[in-house]
């Protein structure tokens, strides 16, 4: 059982509370130590109590504790069943635990959960590192490897294989001097990451602009404007409307406003979120973690993090990482400098020959440019794209079309917000495979994105169907209203459930090898490619549907959305390369020349210019001093994977469309051949098995997002 892995997936009210909870605690049973009764064995979200979780961790760890103990105390020799399946199981309990409550820090994350988490983070930590470092364990896993490695077929062996190189890659093998100081760094980085999400989260709702009268919102939808009321009334009321601050540089709303200096206003407090002079600058987060990484690099005998790091994914060095970004670099260019010729031009026939194009007005100009070029607003199409019926008549449609799978919604089983919805999921012969929660709408206590995980994962030795979850941060109509969607939303909506269905699909034996628990340029593929669906007309034709009349969107006006699709798209494949050498910039770095805090923006811009991606107009996606995925989450050197894998995913929905992209036949293949197989072989071969090519084709990118 791999700690880490559960870390990177994602205040008691007063001393007589206290008190009551632990009295109360003493004469119930905990119910995170329980077996569930629920189907699936769903976690019973009506009975667990904040209190619950740190006893449920103390239990759980100390489980875990005893378990290893008796791998490494068993009397007979090291074999697979008593050392590799052994350390498979021995965790069990504390990922039950750790997915609950990981799922609440993420989605719906209060200030008692943050305390908590400071507490079990440390815990979680030191028992990584015990098990890590527990010589006698590596040693009888180390017997396993080299008497069976040969002989082992199939998913033992990957298991086999992947539990050894586990151990070496944490630094198993290292003197005794070099594991107590990783020992230490990995402590220090579960420190400073829990720093960084409290911080990030504080500083993403205190940047949040209020406004102060009706009229500065002119150019919102009606739906926008009682939204912002909504989210100024939810925020303390400070002023009638507030304009919330999501996780990527640019901000949804400045499509839309009029008003220049409000939209001015809505940018910076986006790109200075965490990189003033107060309390919420995390520069120094940034500059530590990434000097802690390096030296991990080095310690395990490697030039930097992004060596160390890449040598288990498909990409395998930076080199191959870098040769593949300039290429798209080189051919994106000249796209992106017309775009903003373009825009800018066409912002100058109603603003005056002097008017210069900043980067808050680049989104409100295009879109002005593409409503007439295109005759399309998103305004015009949100009414087509109520979220109830994205998800059942667009996304679920697709996955039955597709795959066989039909939902049924429970109501019966709960869970931890009001918001979410559970679904029921099964195959096409009706046999139940999986439990489906979604959690759509924003609130303070949610980070920024979307996401999916799951509450347990699939695997036949544990008789374990897969619980899954998605959750993105639409805004959430007042009530009796349709929660209305851009096509953005849309698509992430399917992109999403992409990740949902790499779970859903799971035929594993291993828990550890099921599901999405793959190389991170593997696992955003089923993502991207599910987007696809999201156009295909049949598809679309089911779910675009007007929130009042429930009438299909006209030919007409689809056939000018589809058209849109791609408009000014050099901006968003610009963003994310930006994001993407940012990233790899960072972790290409010796510990020695990991620049300090007050050198991080410097050293920011110095990166961007070098690799050719310091664009005013086009910033990236996220800046260094937000950019959870990599100071946060589990992407560092790793956030390239998601062009990486938006070409395996271009080419995979170029073979469903030769074959037919509804056809039962192709999406079983696909299943067959690549959702249900998890981790469990060569991830390459399993795209080379199902495309018939050997090598993915990176041109196919540019051509699909029209570039």
């Amino acid at each position: 059982m791999k700690i880490q892995n559960i870390l990177m997936t994602f205040a008691i009210s007063s001393a007589l509370t206290c008190a009551v909870s632990s009295c109360q605690q003493a004469q119930r049973e905990n119910p995170l130590l329980q077996e569930s009764t629920l189907p699936y064995g769903a976690p019973d979200f009506s009975k667990i109590k904040t209190s619950d979780y740190l006893p449920a961790f103390e239990t759980a760890i100390q489980q875990n504790r005893d378990n290893i103990a008796k791998i490494v105390d068993n009397p007979d020799s090291a074999t697979f069943e008593n050392t590799i399946v052994a350390y498979e199981e021995s965790g069990r309990l504390l990922d039950r635990v750790s997915r609950v409550f990981f799922a609440l820090t993420e989605a719906d994350r209060t200030p008692e959960l943050s305390e908590i988490e400071k507490k079990v983070m440390p815990m979680l930590t030191e028992l990584e590192n015990e098990i890590s470092f527990n010589v006698p364990l590596f040693e009888r896993i180390r017997k396993v490897y080299d008497s069976l490695h040969d002989s082992l077929q199939g998913e033992d062996k990957k298991l086999l294989e992947e539990t050894y190189k586990e151990f070496v890659r944490n630094g198993a093998l290292l003197p005794n001097d070099k594991k107590d100081r990783m020992k230490a760094i990995n402590l220090r980085i579960t420190d400073l990451q829990q720093q960084w999400g409290d911080l990030l989260l504080e500083a993403t709702n205190n940047a949040v602009v209020w406004v102060d009268s009706k009229e500065k919102l002119a150019g919102l939808s009606e739906a926008d404007i009682e939204q912002c009321k909504k989210d100024a009334e939810s925020r303390g009321g400070k002023a009638p409307y507030a304009i919330v601050i999501v996780n990527t540089t640019q901000q949804p709303l400045l499509t839309s406003l009029d008003n220049r200096d409000l939209r001015r206003q809505v940018y910076e407090a986006s790109i200075h979120r965490t990189d003033g002079t107060g309390k919420f600058n995390t520069y120094s987060i940034v500059s530590e973690i990434a000097k802690l990484r390096a030296e991990q690099g080095e310690l395990m005998g490697y030039p930097n993090y992004a060596a160390y790091s890449l040598e288990k994914t498909m990409a395998k060095t930076p080199e191959n990482v870098y040769a593949f970004l300039k290429n798209l670099i080189a051919q994106y260019k000249p796209a992106a400098d017309a775009e903003t010729k373009a825009i800018e031009e066409f912002a100058r026939k109603t603003e005056g020959p002097d008017f210069k194009l900043e980067p808050y007005d680049r989104f409100y100009y295009s879109a002005k440019m593409k409503s007439q070029l295109l005759n399309i607003s998103d305004d015009e199409v949100k009414s087509y794209f109520n979220v109830d019926s994205v998800l059942i008549n667009g996304v679920f449609y697709a996955a039955n079309r597709a795959y066989g799978l039909t939902f049924k919604q429970r109501t019966d089983i709960p869970t931890y917000h009001p918001d979410m919805k559970v679904f029921e999921v099964f195959d096409k012969s009706g046999k139940p495979k999986a439990l489906f929660y979604c959690d759509y709408y924003r609130r303070p206590t949610k980070r920024g994105g979307a996401w999916m995980d799951g509450f347990a994962k699939q695997s036949r030795r544990y008789n374990q169907l897969p619980i899954i979850f998605n959750v993105c941060n639409n805004a959430k109509a007042p009530e009796g209203k349709p929660s209305l969607m851009t096509w953005d939303e849309v698509t992430t909506l399917f992109h999403e459930f992409g990740h949902a269905l790499h779970g859903i699909l799971s035929d594993c034996n291993y828990n550890r090898l099921s599901g999405t628990s793959v190389a991170r340029d593997f696992v955003e593929m089923p993502s991207q490619f599910n987007e696809s669906f999201a156009s295909i007309p049949e598809i679309f034709d089911h779910y675009a549907l007007h929130c009042e009349t429930g009438k299909p969107m006209p030919a007409e006006l689809k056939e000018r959305m589809l058209k849109s699709i791609n408009f000014h798209s050099a901006y968003a494949l610009g963003e994310n390369l930006a994001a993407t050498c940012l990233d790899m910039a960072w972790h290409m770095l010796p510990s020695a020349k990991v620049p300090t805090a007050d050198k991080a923006a410097d050293f920011e811009t110095e990166a961007l210019q070098q690799i050719g991606l310091l664009n005013n107009q086009i910033p990236p996606r996220y800046r260094t001093s937000y950019f959870n995925h990599v100071w946060g989450g589990g992407y560092a050197a790793g956030y390239y994977s998601y062009l990486w894998t938006e070409v395996l995913a271009v080419n995979i929905a170029n073979v469903f469309a030769r074959r037919g992209a509804l056809d039962p036949a192709t999406g079983s293949d696909f299943c067959q051949k690549v959702l249900s197989r998890g981790n469990t072989g060569d991830l390459m071969q399993m795209f080379t098995d199902f495309t018939g090519m050997a090598q993915p084709d990176a041109s196919a990118l540019l051509k699909a997002r029209g570039l």
